[in-house]
């Protein structure tokens, strides 16, 4: 199974409203974002070949200016968690005093709001168009079997047709109609195709137009779509603690509560990872599973009833039965190999992300000097271009193949909750 491997040079968080007993402490954070922002368009404008901020910049703060308040909390948050007993250091769970885990427990809806505004941008907007667009074929498509139905007793003529009374050519326009928009929604998901393809190629990841469909047409496509968001926010809002840790002059409060900060980047993408591997195994893979075991029961009778007596027209349509159900099969086992081969490409992930937290959890509980905590940011680069490398198997003939797209649409369709 041949993988698609590039950087995706990026990490997560998101922002929310902190309760106003933190604003005060939290504003310093803000005045030297400001300070570092003023001081380089002061730079800038002193020399004859200044220009603007740049896209990537306006990003860049938007992002720190969204999220600085929340990393700070989220730093806080794990700094008491880390002083607090454990669950099992007691023989009976204290009623009384908090443990780590239930200060986990706040720590995670913190990353929740995180991820939910970092991943408020313009490629998951993409991916969420194209699925509206999807949605709405499904929606028309059943309007149109309805009125199929409906015209079958429908008469040729009545008075106002269309109107007071449908008819059979009243229903065939209006059929029309729904096949119109239907086009129109198909041309929207290519068009959101294309945007998400440039969006992706400008992140550093190039994968082939066949290798998109295949992505976005699985279950798991948006999830993926948010983590190269996720990814890209963290690698930018990184740079931006990096710099403002230069401009602290070396003040190690200041240097430490901005590497703490840093740190919560990983507990974030930790917990992004978690999510998808957990919706995997718990979600997807489950009911790929009750998938593949429908269609070989649903084989097995078709077994039993062949080697009844059977007319020739009953063993045409009994062999065909066994036909479909091995294609719907082979279909259903190429799916499970993807959903695999997306979550062993998250664990490896995960493991890394991990190792950098626990590395940067232990040096800020022992460093002493600035410009170790500023070395260590800037070594860290490495693991947000490195960290994530999104992989598809090579089976790029799915999308070439109608009846084979088809089906795995399908099978997309059944693997999503009906809650989503």
């Amino acid at each position: 199974m041949v993988g698609f491997h590039q950087n995706l040079r990026a990490k997560t968080l998101a922002c929310a409203l902190l309760t106003s007993c933190l604003v005060a402490t939290l504003s310093a954070t803000s005045l030297a974002e400001d300070t570092y922002l003023q001081e380089q368009q002061t730079k800038k404008s002193t020399t004859p070949e200044a220009l603007p901020l740049d896209k990537n910049q306006k990003e860049a703060k938007r992002l720190f200016q969204a999220v600085s308040k929340l990393l700070s909390q989220t730093a806080q948050e794990r700094s008491k968690a880390h002083k607090l007993p454990s669950e099992s250091d007691f023989l009976v769970p204290p009623l009384w005093r908090e443990t780590k885990e239930e200060r986990m427990k706040d720590i995670q809806d913190l990353l929740d709001a995180a991820l939910d505004v970092i991943t408020d941008v313009p490629l998951v907007a993409m991916q969420n168009r194209l699925d509206q667009s999807r949605s709405a074929i499904n929606t028309l498509e059943d309007q149109i079997t309805q009125l199929r139905e409906k015209r079958l007793s429908a008469p040729d003529d009545a008075l106002l047709p269309g109107i007071l009374n449908d008819t059979v050519t009243s229903i065939d326009e209006e059929i029309q109609d729904l096949e119109k928009r239907i086009a129109a929604n198909r041309d929207a998901i290519e068009k959101a195709k294309d945007e998400i393809h440039l969006a992706l190629k400008q992140s550093g990841l190039t994968v082939t137009r066949d290798q998109l469909d295949l992505l976005l047409g699985s279950v798991v496509g948006g999830d993926m779509i948010k983590m190269v968001a996720a990814y890209q926010a963290s690698h930018q809002i990184d740079q931006r603690l990096a710099d403002l840790m230069t401009q602290s002059g070396g003040e190690i409060k200041t240097s430490r509560r901005y590497f703490a900060m840093h740190a919560a980047l990983f507990a974030m993408l930790l917990h992004a990872q978690n999510h998808i591997i957990e919706k995997i195994d718990t979600v997807y893979m489950r009911r790929m599973g009750q998938i593949l075991s429908d269609i070989r029961k649903a084989r097995a009778d078709t077994r039993r009833l062949l080697r009844g007596r059977n007319r020739d027209d009953q063993k045409r349509v009994l062999n065909a039965n066994l036909k479909a159900q091995a294609f719907s099969e082979r279909v259903a086992l190429f799916y499970r190999d993807y959903l695999n081969t997306q979550r062993a490409q998250m664990i490896r992930a995960r493991a890394q992300t991990r190792r950098d937290l626990r590395i940067a959890d232990n040096t800020y509980s022992t460093v002493e000097a600035s410009f170790q905590l500023r070395a260590l940011i800037d070594d860290a680069k490495a693991s947000f271009e490195a960290m994530q490398m999104l992989e598809a198997p090579g089976f790029d003939q799915v999308f070439k193949n109608e009846e084979l797209r088809r089906e795995f649409e399908n099978l997309t369709e059944k693997l999503v909750p009906p809650s989503s």
